[in-house]
């Protein structure tokens, strides 16, 4: 054998190592995809308030006439 590195054994190596540096990238993406809960249930509360103050308006403005 010769003193000169295995190019296959490199290129090896060199793919582990971004695959690992990869790996806590990744985990971190799927924790800041996942939905908030609370906000989520937060702008379904205001929406519905939104919606139900858009309809007793309606309704006012019709009583008017």
């Amino acid at each position: 054998m010769s003193d000169q590195p295995n190019e296959i054994l490199a290129e090896v190596a060199a793919a582990k190592a971004h695959e690992e540096a990869g790996a806590g990238k990744a985990a971190q993406k799927s924790r800041d995809r996942r939905w908030q809960g609370g906000k989520t249930w937060l702008a379904a509360g205001i929406g519905s308030a939104a919606v139900a103050a858009a309809v007793l308006f309606a309704n006012s403005r019709r009583d008017e006439k």
